[in-house]
C-alpha cells in the first residue's frame, strides 16, 4: 500500500512542488557568497558545459545558474526521480531522463539513450547538470560524466553548495537537507577537460580528477559557511 502510494502522480507531483517552494524559501532567506567572487568568470568562455555535482547534495545547485544559460539536468527514471524532475521543472531547468546503472540493466534505465540525448544537448548549445556518482555509490565519480565530456568536447566543471544551517541524512549518498535563514556558498571547482583519444588509463585519470575537485570544491564550500564536509562513500 505504501509503495502504491508513493508511486502516485498525485503524491508525486505534490512532494515535487513542495520540494521546488522549499528550496526557493531556503535560498530566498539565505545570504549566498560566490567562489570565486566572479563565480563564472573561469567558465565564461566554455559555455556550454557539463555541471557536476554529488548525489545529495546537489538540490540548491539550480540556483547557480545564471539569466539566459540554458540547463538541462540528468534525471533517473524511478519514483524519487519523478519527484525530482517535477522539482527540477517547477524551478525552470529541462530534462534529460535516464540514469547510469550495471551494464545489464543499461538498457532498463535508459542509460545508453540518455548519454545520446546529452551529447545532443551540449553540441546544440546548453549546458547539462550530472551526478557524478556510481549508482548507489555516493563520493565516488563513475566514469559516464568522464565519457559524456569526452564524447561531446565539453568540459566538466564541478560545482558545490553548502548552507550553515542544515540536516545531514544517514543515507548512502549522505544527503543534506538545507534549511532558511543560513550562510550560503555557492562554488565552482576546477575544471577537467577529457580528450576525444583518451584511452581507458587516461579516463581512469579523467575519473579521480573529477572525485577530487569534487571533493575540494565541497570542502571549500562547507568550510565557507563553518561546517565539515562528510563525503559519502569510502
Amino acid at each position: 500500500m505504501i509503495k502504491s502510494i508513493g508511486q502516485s502522480k498525485f503524491i508525486q507531483k505534490g512532494i515535487g512542488e513542495g520540494l521546488a517552494a522549499w528550496l526557493k524559501l531556503v535560498h530566498d532567506t539565505s545570504r549566498f557568497t560566490d567562489v570565486p567572487a566572479d563565480l563564472y568568470g573561469p567558465i565564461r568562455g566554455e559555455y556550454p558545459y557539463i555541471v557536476a555535482m554529488w548525489h545529495g547534495h546537489h538540490f540548491l545547485v539550480p540556483f547557480m545558474r545564471r539569466e539566459g544559460h540554458e540547463f538541462k539536468i540528468l534525471i533517473s527514471r524511478h519514483g524519487d526521480g519523478e519527484i525530482n524532475a517535477i522539482a527540477v521543472t517547477r524551478l525552470g531547468l529541462g530534462l534529460v531522463r535516464g540514469s547510469g546503472a550495471r551494464p545489464q540493466r543499461q538498457h532498463h534505465k535508459g542509460g545508453p539513450a540518455a548519454l545520446r540525448e546529452l551529447v545532443a544537448t551540449l553540441k546544440g548549445g546548453q549546458s547539462v547538470g550530472v551526478t557524478a556518482d556510481v549508482p548507489r555509490t555516493g563520493g565516488v565519480a563513475g566514469l559516464g560524466i568522464v565519457t559524456l565530456a569526452r564524447l561531446s568536447g565539453r568540459p566538466i566543471v564541478p560545482v558545490a553548495v553548502a548552507t550553515s544551517n542544515m540536516i545531514q541524512l544517514s543515507t548512502w549518498d549522505r544527503a543534506v537537507i538545507s534549511l532558511p535563514f543560513s550562510r550560503g556558498a555557492f562554488v565552482v571547482g576546477d575544471l577537467v577537460h577529457v580528450p576525444e583519444d583518451a584511452d581507458k588509463s587516461l579516463m581512469e585519470a579523467k575519473r579521480q580528477e573529477v572525485q577530487a575537485n569534487l571533493d575540494a570544491a565541497h570542502r571549500t564550500a562547507y568550510g565557507m559557511v563553518g561546517r565539515k564536509f562528510v563525503r559519502a562513500g569510502p
